[in-house]
């Protein structure tokens, strides 16, 4: 699949293994590929965020994403799911990390141990590839741009689907900014 990825889709694939070591984490995540997408300049992607105002606001993207890495990667549903029940994650956040410290909940970070070779991919942004192939076929497209690693990301349940679409960037909107409106979906 990977020899279908344009250049953009393969610095995000590229990128996306550097966040992964710069944060000690044990496997490449959705997070770390929207944060390589968010390093992008002069490409499709690049130009989606800046339309709908993700570029300015990215230091906001981060701290949601961080958010939920500090509560285990429970998305805001979760949570709300959780409260629904009458569980209060924060508080519970707040109590682990008050006898196990800052961050102790956080899941997916690696180990003291060094690295002979690079990040594997974790399930989902395994998905997150797979999903972009799909939504790159259902647009009759031949190659696997950064454009449709973005929807994917848009496409899947997730903290990073729900944090791109608080901040504006559900996958119509990424969509429609891209395509100009109602194409083949692609996204099921």
């Amino acid at each position: 699949m990977f020899e279908r990825f344009t250049k953009d889709a393969r610095d995000v694939v590229t990128g996306s293994v550097g966040h992964s070591e710069r944060a000690g984490a044990e496997s490449v995540t959705d997070e770390h590929l929207l944060l390589a997408l968010l390093d992008q300049e002069g490409t499709r992607t690049a130009f989606a965020f800046t339309a709908l105002g993700i570029m300015d606001r990215r230091g906001s993207v981060e701290d949601a994403l961080a958010d939920a890495r500090r509560q285990a990667g429970l998305s805001k549903a979760d949570t709300d799911a959780l409260a629904g029940l009458g569980i209060d994650v924060a508080e519970i956040v707040s109590r682990v990390e008050e006898t196990h410290g800052a961050g102790a909940l956080q899941a997916g970070v690696a180990s003291n141990k060094r690295w002979s070779r690079r990040r594997p991919f974790g399930a989902a942004a395994k998905g997150t590839l797979v999903q972009s192939l799909r939504i790159a076929a259902g647009r009759g497209d031949r190659e696997i741009g950064g454009e449709h690693l973005l929807l994917a990301l848009t496409a899947r349940r997730g903290v990073v689907a729900e944090v791109l679409a608080d901040h504006g960037a559900t996958y119509e909107a990424v969509e429609r900014v891209m395509y100009g409106g109602g194409a083949a979906r692609g996204a099921g």
